[in-house]
């Protein structure tokens, strides 16, 4: 009897889970849950981050494509390229060198105010090729700023879009 007992003993003891193996078995499980939603946070955050630089890129290299529509002949002499809607302009005669920026609002969705506004700096350099005085050409360079956050202090990124324009030589008489 008292043998049967002895076993009755061990075999509670071991079928059953003691108060710290379930307080243990619980931790592993809430990290485990918790280290999940921690990469669905960050992955949701990047994707987010790529829209919004997709968005400032486009945006970028809208503006390249306005200055290039204008047109540019230093024969004439014509500069329509820097005609762009801009805040402020400036010209350096001695670099040669336009500057201005402009602000848009980011195309991402967005409802009501949650919007996001970039700034684009706009820089169109005439340079000389290959030292050639009657060879010229244009630098036309656009960083488009966007910030990243919606906290008081959130980083800034910068998306840059640069392009040579040649002129276009519209005019007969230099042909």
């Amino acid at each position: 009897m008292l043998s049967n007992l002895k076993t009755f003993e061990r075999r509670r003891k071991l079928a059953g889970m003691t108060l710290v193996e379930v307080i243990m078995a619980m931790a592993i499980v809430a990290l485990v849950f918790c280290g999940t939603i921690e990469a669905y946070i960050q992955s949701s955050q990047r994707i987010e981050w790529s829209g919004y630089s997709m968005a400032a890129q486009s945006l970028a290299q809208a503006t390249i494509e306005q200055t290039l529509a204008g047109v540019w002949d230093p024969c004439i002499p014509e500069n329509e390229s820097t005609n762009l809607n801009v805040l402020s302009s400036s010209y350096n005669a001695t670099t040669l060198t336009w500057t201005g920026y402009c602000t848009n609002i980011l195309d991402v969705p967005y409802s009501g105010t949650n919007f996001v506004i970039a700034t684009n700096f706009i820089t169109i350099q005439q340079i000389s090729i290959n030292g050639y005085s009657n060879v010229w050409g244009q630098v036309v360079r656009v960083d488009c700023v966007w910030p990243f956050g919606f906290r008081a202090g959130s980083p800034c990124f910068t998306n840059t879009v640069c392009t040579l324009m040649a002129p276009d030589n519209r005019d007969p008489s230099t042909f």
